[in-house]
């Protein structure tokens, strides 16, 4: 869908990209969710960004928070500028009035201020209070009849905060006369809070369907839009060229490298060699003048420093200059939302040909829904094809099976599928088995490696 209308900038490069550019200007909106999810911070979020001097921000405290407690914890953001307070961004608090003379004073208060300030966005915090003010539900649906010809008249954009639920968006009139609804939730895990907004309605706009992670920050709200599967150009050719693993003897059991572009998953239980091979293949990328970016959940940068050392012989600082990225992330915060829009921001800045994340299974853990996992892992693999990114993969699972949860997901996804398995009878050796390897005349046999300071090698 084309949109040509102008927008309403949220502050947020992410979340105007989810709302394909903004909220249409002129526009009545709903913005939803629970205490604590992050609604009245978004809203605050935009005000200032579009706070420019030309015309207020004006927002209306109703009976939730008043407004010395709403300007004092916003001290604490980036985004708030306490000299556009009370010029450029104008707070009132009509709770009072309403409490006095009932919801019918919103309308005048409201005419007033749109003929002698001439707001550029409206904000009412919290709307859904006027519920618990209003005597009857045909007086709530008459003041709302008044306030949506009112607002309709005049050039301002309005924001309608409160602290709705999915049940209230099916009987509350309001949901019924608005443009857009934007919900916020916040769902708790074992160790931290996931947070996600979605937008429920955007009347004669595209918009980005879906679940959107966000953290809240010093800077107001970090968005991570939800990735989806690339659209393939009707032109799209596959790129037929090898690329060398930088495992001695590996290449040639996979025919001569890995295809530009595919995917490699590296299976294998613990201390079988899969984080050695998957820092080889970024490794070799440096020598091949590939940019490489190393995505690691486990080994903090000290242990990987030592790691590359042994490996490549030269220190962090050097393997970087040299092309190699490292992005860890500590088990315990991984989102993965964050981790997705992270990797792709790194992507596109500094032009990565090749992208190890060690390991699957960690984002695993740290995605909720088994059904978002697999969503986010098959647009990933098909993003890498589109860009020609080769990419390698780590999963650990036990020594004595193979159904792992994850590993079904990823497999069929991964273009080449490499077993690493440490035996033990009668001796202890290890060995490698490439089950699947498209396009290839892979060996299917198992073979013996060794791991050396070199890394693996394969006789």
């Amino acid at each position: 869908m084309s949109d040509i209308q102008d927008r309403i900038s949220t502050g947020s490069a992410q979340a105007d990209e989810i709302l394909n550019g903004g909220f249409p200007a002129n526009s009545i909106n709903i913005i939803m969710g629970q205490p604590g999810t992050g609604k009245t911070i978004f809203a605050e979020q935009m005000a200032f960004h579009n706070a420019d001097g030309e015309r207020p921000i004006l927002y209306l405290a109703t009976l939730s928070e008043p407004v010395s407690k709403v300007v004092k914890y916003l001290q604490h953001f980036k985004f708030f500028d306490e000299a556009k307070v009370g010029s450029a961004v104008i707070y009132e608090d009509v709770g009072t009035e309403l409490a006095k003379s009932g919801i019918g004073a919103l309308v005048p208060r409201l005419k007033e201020a749109l003929k002698t300030i001439s707001p550029k966005i409206i904000i009412i915090d919290s709307f859904k209070a006027l519920h618990d003010l209003a005597d009857s539900v045909p007086e709530m649906r008459r003041m709302l009849f008044e306030l949506t010809g009112l607002l309709t008249a005049y050039d301002t954009t309005v924001f309608l905060l409160g602290e709705y639920t999915d049940e209230h968006s099916r009987v509350l009139p309001e949901f019924a006369i608005v443009d857009g609804i934007i919900q916020f939730m916040r769902s708790a895990q074992s160790t931290r809070d996931e947070r996600f907004l979605r937008v429920l309605k955007l009347r004669g706009s595209a918009y980005f369907e879906g679940l959107h992670g966000f953290r809240i920050t010093a800077n107001g709200l970090d968005i991570y839009p939800r990735l989806v599967t690339p659209q393939v150009p009707e032109d799209y050719v596959t790129v037929q060229e090898r690329t060398p693993t930088g495992v001695n003897g590996l290449d040639k059991l996979l025919g001569g490298g890995l295809w530009k572009g595919s995917s490699t998953l590296i299976v294998g239980a613990t201390g079988t060699g899969k984080t050695t091979l998957a820092l080889q293949f970024a490794i070799e990328g440096t020598r091949q003048g590939v940019r490489s970016l190393y995505v690691n959940f486990q080994e903090n940068p000290f242990q990987m420093a030592r790691s590359i050392r042994n490996l490549s012989g030269r220190d962090a600082r050097q393997t970087t200059e040299s092309g190699l990225d490292l992005l860890y992330i500590s088990p315990v915060e991984v989102q993965i939302d964050s981790v997705i829009v992270t990797l792709f921001r790194m992507i596109q800045e500094k032009g990565i040909g090749r992208v190890v994340i060690d390991s699957i299974g960690d984002l695993a853990m740290s995605a909720s829904d088994p059904q978002r996992l697999h969503d986010y892992l098959y647009a990933l693999v098909q993003h890498f094809a589109v860009k020609s990114i080769t990419a390698m993969f780590t999963l650990e699972v036990g020594p004595k099976t193979h159904a792992d949860p994850s590993l079904g997901s990823v497999s069929y996804m991964s273009d080449n599928l490499i077993w690493l398995a440490l035996k033990q009878d009668p001796h202890a050796r290890r060995e490698l088995t490439c089950t699947k390897s498209r396009g290839s005349e892979q060996s299917l046999a198992t073979h013996n490696f060794h791991i050396t300071k070199e890394g693996l090698h394969i006789p």
